[in-house]
């Protein structure tokens, strides 16, 4: 089987690491797959498969959402008609593209498979999780065009049956790991920082990832006498501002971007607790991550990360008052060893359980087949996805006048909608 994967190699975030392993693993599996996503001239990282590429052209991308050139969708279609796939997998990367992608393999006959990434609380507790639904708004009419739509949990699934998403369309594969390879093991990183108790969070720094709140009690708490907190994750403006207040003085040590995947083992493997203190998620890899490699995690509910951890496989928090929770918390880990061990057997046998990547792609490989079998129709979407064509035509005036999304890295806002500098619900 040929598939087509529209995704992205970069800027680092979640969503690459998903094309990475999902297509490496197909590939071992014996499929041929064609790898299109948005670049320039840019040399790929070193773990990625050799496979075919083709570069798509943009104006704009980041970790959360990327502007595709005016002629992207016509290089998008002539792409797909050489190359002639079976079926065609988008990793939705938050892009006006998205929305012409049913258009263009309905005209091709060719099935459409979705992954939707965006994070998410179902509860909408604050303002940054109110902001992330409107993107599960915006999106729902279109993906309900989509063959499939894949998410990480059931409470994805059943926001996205809410706003209209057809429920045989949604199916549920959450993220997976490769267990031998994040796997417990001898690590040196404590002697290293000189840590009796090793706190690691690992993602971006960003205002939904709530990362000053569990620096500020961090610091609050002294929790550097014996204890260190590595901070794993890209250096933007929002890191730069926390690191002049937040520093080895406290305990706390900013390592930035780690591309090392096996450096990455080697600092989960050395930590006692992983810290996910986020007012919105998908479904976080490097919770599974750390998990995976027996490490005593602590999160909040926000998105599906209360869902994998509940049951005790881990400390689920609420998204408000995060920095009182952590108060009680944080000292709790740090002067238990014997409870941290536990909740780690216990978070990596979840995993096991629940999150291997094998078994996850051979319910990929389960949905391949079933969309596959179904007859192609020339069906509603036709019609409806006609109605759209100028919208994409003209994207630019519409970006503009309708949806006009701020060109930060913190979230998908509207404009009149900034994010303050602090993001903690209280």
């Amino acid at each position: 089987m040929h598939i087509a994967w529209l995704g992205k190699k970069s800027p680092f975030c979640g969503n690459v690491t998903y094309g990475r392993e999902v297509t490496n693993t197909l590939l071992d599996r014996g499929y041929q797959v064609s790898f299109l996503h948005f670049a320039s001239e840019e040399t790929s990282p070193d773990n990625w498969p050799d496979y075919q590429e083709v570069s798509i052209p943009f104006l704009y991308k980041s970790q959360i959402y990327t502007i595709p050139s005016l002629k992207s969708s016509k290089v998008l279609a002539q792409s797909l008609r050489e190359l002639k796939p079976d079926l065609v997998h988008a990793s939705l990367t938050l892009s006006p593209l998205d929305f012409v992608l049913p258009e263009i393999c309905e005209e091709l006959n060719l099935p459409l498979v979705a992954t939707f990434h965006p994070a998410f609380d179902r509860h909408r507790r604050n303002f940054t999780s109110s902001t992330q639904h409107l993107t599960y708004q915006f999106y729902a009419p279109c993906l309900a065009h989509y063959d499939r739509v894949i998410v990480f949990s059931q409470i994805q699934r059943q926001l996205l049956m809410k706003l209209g998403v057809p429920a045989s369309r949604v199916a549920v594969i959450p993220n997976g790991v490769d267990p031998d390879k994040y796997s417990p093991g001898l690590s040196t990183v404590k002697a290293k920082y000189n840590a009796d108790r090793l706190f690691i969070y690992q993602g971006r720094v960003a205002p939904e990832k709530n990362v000053e709140a569990l620096l500020r009690t961090w610091k609050k708490l002294q929790m550097h006498r014996g204890s260190k907190l590595l901070i794993i994750g890209n250096h933007g403006t929002l890191a730069s501002l926390l690191m002049s207040s937040y520093g080895p003085e406290d305990g706390i040590i900013w390592l930035g971007f780690i591309a090392d995947e096996q450096r990455r083992i080697e600092l989960l493997r050395g930590a006692d607790v992983f810290v996910l203190p986020s007012l919105v998620e998908g479904l976080s890899l490097s919770l599974l991550e750390a998990m995976s490699c027996g490490v005593a995690c602590l999160a909040t509910d926000a998105g599906a990360d209360g869902e994998v951890l509940e049951g005790g496989a881990g400390v689920v928090m609420k998204t408000q008052r995060v920095s009182t929770q952590l108060h009680t918390l944080l000292p709790l880990m740090k002067d238990h060893p014997d409870l941290t061990a536990i909740l780690g057997q216990k978070a990596r046998q979840r995993v096991l359980e629940r999150y291997t990547l094998s078994r996850n792609i051979t319910r990929l490989e389960e949905l391949y087949a079933q969309v596959l079998q179904e007859p192609r129709l020339q069906s509603h979407a036709a019609s409806a996805h006609r109605k759209q064509q100028n919208w994409y035509d003209g994207f630019g005036d519409r970006w503009d006048r309708q949806v006009k999304y701020s060109l930060t890295d913190r979230t998908l806002i509207p404009l009149n909608q900034r994010l303050p500098e602090s993001s903690e619900a209280t």
